[in-house]
């Protein structure tokens, strides 16, 4: 039996979802979210989501949308915690330009073996095109 392929979904990914369909990219990224969602659920993907992915989805100050966030993290096939190593790794990340919570996202997904971190944001996309050897995780925007 074939592997499942292993993915990270941030914060930008899951909050797509509720943001309003005022632009073509946003429909298209949440229609993207909402078919990983069918194949997480499908056994097709494995979806790992992490402590830091919660701590940065309670910051969001609305209530609807945390709420709706949060929901989702039921879906998630394996949950990670944050770990003194993943602290580490993400202090090397951020030296080297990430922002704290991409930086500990991508520590993350590598400690866990995912094959792709997936994203909306597309700071952290130009970071990992300029930085191809930095992470063995492939980061693309959705």
């Amino acid at each position: 039996m074939a592997r499942s392929l292993r993915i990270y979904l941030d914060a930008c990914a899951l909050n797509r979802l509720t943001d309003p369909p005022s632009q073509p990219r946003i429909v298209l990224e949440s229609a993207a979210v909402e078919q990983i969602l069918l194949g997480v659920r499908s056994g097709r993907m494995r979806w790992i989501a992490s402590s830091v992915l919660g701590v940065e989805l309670a910051r969001n100050r609305d209530r609807l949308r945390r709420g709706a966030a949060f929901a989702l993290l039921e879906f998630a096939s394996e949950m990670k915690f944050l770990s003194t190593a993943i602290a580490s790794r993400g202090k090397q990340l951020e030296a080297v330009g990430l922002k704290p919570f991409d930086a500990l996202h991508l520590a993350v997904a590598e400690e866990c073996g995912c094959d792709v971190l997936l994203t909306t944001d597309d700071r952290f996309r130009k970071w990992a095109y300029r930085n191809p050897s930095t992470s063995s995780v492939r980061i693309e925007i959705l």
